[in-house]
């Protein structure tokens, strides 16, 4: 019987930590930044934790 593939895309934008939760990172940072606050850009450049009721759907995805 074959296995589950990873889903590729999924796998580029989150990573597993430690203790098992998933870590993602902010939207809205590629381009377009002139308007953006200094304030904000900073901030979207932290990573974030992926919310509880993600969680299950996307560890479907990544391995």
């Amino acid at each position: 019987m074959g296995k589950m593939k990873t889903h590729r895309g999924s796998a580029k934008r989150f990573k597993r930590t430690g203790t098992g939760k998933i870590k993602r990172f902010y939207a809205y940072k590629g381009h377009l930044t002139g308007k953006k606050s200094s304030k904000r850009i900073r901030k979207l450049r932290k990573s974030a934790l992926v919310h509880p009721s993600d969680q299950r759907r996307i560890d479907h995805m990544i391995p």
